[in-house]
């Protein structure tokens, strides 16, 4: 027989170790790591009569600073901004990762400050507007306009950068 031993069901130490192990490897939000204890406890099952409590040992791990919401919130705002995405996309991001408004409103805020040079990256990156090397016929424009709202910027914002002519960086005017 070539199958696999099941792996045993979880403990209380052995959740606690797992999920130690996850905040050492990974950047996490509380939401995210509820998220991936309650999916190994569905995956595994739970030994012994008490049901697993892992609400209780994210908030112990959140007191101990393992997980900081508003950490999280603002690494991954800072990383989405400089990969070019827009304020919309990063808070719909957050909010993915179980980060409330409270926690997530620094990031949010410094997203929306940072949202004309994130345009620009974006479309640097994907070679759009002054970055491109012709202006585009209708068909690509509308396309290069959906990349935009799909990144996450603004109809205003998109149509600036997609409407500049190769080699003419829009002016910021916001």
């Amino acid at each position: 027989m070539t199958g696999k031993r099941p792996r045993p069901p979880l403990t209380e130490e052995t959740l606690r170790e797992m999920a130690l192990r996850h905040v050492g490897r990974f950047a996490t939000s509380r939401g995210k790591l509820l998220d991936y204890l309650h999916r190994k406890i569905r995956e595994r099952g739970w030994e012994g009569e008490a049901a697993a409590a892992p609400e209780a040992l994210v908030e112990r791990l959140a007191e101990l600073g393992y997980v900081d919401d508003r950490a999280y919130a603002a690494m991954k705002a800072s990383s989405l901004s400089r990969r070019g995405y827009g304020a919309r996309r990063v808070a719909e991001t957050l909010r993915a990762a179980g980060i409330g408004e409270e926690e997530g409103a620094q990031a949010k805020a410094q997203s929306e400050a940072e949202a004309w040079d994130a345009a620009d990256r974006f479309a640097r990156r994907k070679r759009i507007g002054p970055y491109a090397a012709q202006a585009p016929d209708p068909k690509q424009r509308e396309k290069w306009i959906a990349a935009f709202l799909r990144a996450g910027h603004g109809m205003g914002v998109a149509r600036r950068w997609v409407d500049a002519r190769p080699g003419e960086v829009p002016e910021r005017d916001m």
